[in-house]
């Protein structure tokens, strides 16, 4: 077991109050005895460090370890702060788990277990999971769809309190309504866990609600309708808040679960989507890529006409601005990327291959700049 206070809390000599506090917290939420029942070796660290922060945390006692070190007048005139007696003191002290988890998780708002001298947490109800799925038109422009599901819904014979006519219910006298008990536990450590008689609501029932037997909550079938944003994506989740199952036994005031819908997609059979942009590959014919024409192309809106001009070569790529996917949650939408694709014929009749060579023949072989450049490099390789 490490002599130093510092090093027990793995922090510097320099450290600030505050990166003390922080390093601490972080060392008792992983060695708590709660969370390693029955592990002396973490009950051992917890004592530890719970020794080191108490005396690196109040600014005499941090004051007299850094002049005198363990021997000084913070632990009595001597002797290894670590060792031997109580070290939480002679009367023990009390260890609240919310108070590591406020530290670390605060601004959450209220208590981690409910109840006790901080406001209780509202009790939060189960997500629910489902999916959707939409053709690919659908997902770029948007859409509404009515989905089916069953969730748990707040009583409407006792709005969720689960007692007999809404009101059967009295304050939980053995947690005096905090929904927290305090436990003894080794060296005097007072534990606080949320009470197991009322489950941490508080409240105890006196007569069942008829209706849910208890419960505060019910299944119901629910049609609901999706607002389906245009340009969500294949893979992605709607999170839909407070529409998943309410508090069950947790009474009137939880909070309901969300809903998340998985989108699934089904694929376009040509257009092929890159975020918030669209490619076609377009194939022609080598007579169209020479003389030039006018084509049907697919858009996520419909068809449209795209010019091809004359002699355009194999691989020129023409983008239609805003023809893409509208941004989602945003202005604007991306772009049609259509990349040319010149297709020769696999075999042609002797009449139109002799018309082909003819025309080879007299074609201007200075029009074919590009196949120039590379013979004229290759020559000069040999």
């Amino acid at each position: 077991m490490t002599k130093d206070l510092y090093e027990a809390l793995g922090v510097s000599k320099t450290a600030s109050a505050d990166e003390i506090k922080s390093a601490y917290r972080k060392l008792a939420m992983k060695y708590h005895p709660d969370k390693n029942p029955g592990d002396k070796e973490a009950e051992s660290k917890f004592k530890e460090i719970s020794s080191a922060y108490d005396t690196l945390s109040d600014p005499q006692k941090k004051a007299n370890y850094d002049r005198f070190g363990a021997n000084g007048p913070q632990f009595g005139g001597g002797g290894n702060p670590f060792g031997g007696g109580n070290p939480f003191g002679a009367g023990g002290v009390e260890f609240d788990l919310s108070d590591i988890m406020d530290g670390i998780f605060g601004g959450m708002g209220g208590d981690f277990f409910g109840g006790g001298g901080r406001s209780r947490s509202r009790m939060r109800g189960g997500d629910i999971n489902t999916s959707i799925h939409l053709s690919f038109a659908e997902a770029c422009l948007g859409i509404k769809k009515t989905i089916s599901f069953t969730r748990m819904e707040k009583c409407g014979g006792c709005n969720g309190t689960g007692a007999r006519g809404g009101t059967d219910v009295e304050t939980c006298s053995y947690c005096q309504g905090t929904g927290r008990v305090r436990n003894r536990g080794f060296g005097g450590l007072q534990m606080v866990s949320p009470c197991s008689a009322c489950n941490g609501s508080g409240k105890i029932i006196r007569n069942k609600c008829d209706k849910c037997g208890g419960k505060g909550a019910t299944k119901k079938s629910v049609e609901y309708t999706v607002n389906i944003p245009a340009g969500i994506a294949d893979g992605q989740t709607l999170n839909i808040e407070g529409e998943g199952d309410c508090v069950v036994n947790g009474g009137p005031d939880g909070i309901s679960g969300s809903l998340l819908v998985a989108v699934r997609v089904a694929p376009h059979p040509v257009l092929v989507r890159d975020g918030f942009d669209l490619h076609l590959e377009l194939p022609i014919s080598f007579m169209q890529a020479i003389l030039g024409d006018k084509v049907k192309i697919p858009t996520i809106e419909g068809f449209t006409d795209l010019v091809i001009a004359p002699y355009t070569q194999n691989g020129t790529r023409m983008i239609l601005r805003g023809k893409g996917v509208k941004r989602l949650r945003q202005m604007g939408s991306g772009d049609l990327i259509v990349k040319i694709f010149v297709e020769m014929p696999a075999k042609l009749d002797k009449r139109t291959l002799d018309t082909v060579r003819a025309l080879n023949v007299t074609m201007d072989k200075d029009e074919f700049s590009k196949k120039r450049a590379y013979d004229d490099k290759i020559n000069k390789m040999r």
